[in-house]
């Protein structure tokens, strides 16, 4: 099980990076969004033991932080 938390975290932290290579014609507030999601995405997994529901909450609460955060 273990494993599996590993991988999915290593994916999730891979599919943000590559990700976030396409954000040159971004504001900096939508890069902040982003980057928000991205984080949230994997700190909801990891606490959550790697479930969907905590993954998009997470990836929920970062985006919103990520886009106030930058005004």
């Amino acid at each position: 099980m273990k494993t599996i938390q590993k991988l999915t975290i290593s994916a999730l932290a891979a599919a943000t990076l590559v990700g976030l290579v396409g954000c040159s014609g971004m504001t900096a507030q939508e890069k902040s969004t982003a980057i928000g999601a991205g984080v949230g995405a994997i700190g909801g997994s990891v606490l959550t033991g790697g479930s969907t529901v905590g993954t998009v909450g997470g990836a929920a609460v970062g985006g919103v932080i990520g886009h106030e955060m930058n005004k």
